[in-house]
């Protein structure tokens, strides 16, 4: 994933939540969709926690360091 432009990163974080949960409002409360929810959840938290740990975002990081006093 190092190529993507980081809208489509925050989308393909966000994409699978907003579809468990709109799978949610459609199909109502089931043992599915809770368990779609959860994986959704957790593939969330694991993009949003790894964030920092991408070559660009270390990069980022190390620019503003040097630009800030």
């Amino acid at each position: 994933m190092p190529d993507l432009s980081p809208p489509v990163r925050v989308v393909t974080a966000v994409l699978p939540f907003a579809m468990a949960v709109f799978m949610r409002l459609v199909l109502g409360n089931s043992r599915l969709t809770r368990s779609l929810i959860s994986v959704a959840v957790l593939w969330f938290a694991a993009n949003v926690l790894m964030a920092p740990y991408s070559a660009d975002v270390r990069t980022d990081i190390r620019n503003l360091r040097t630009l800030l006093p």
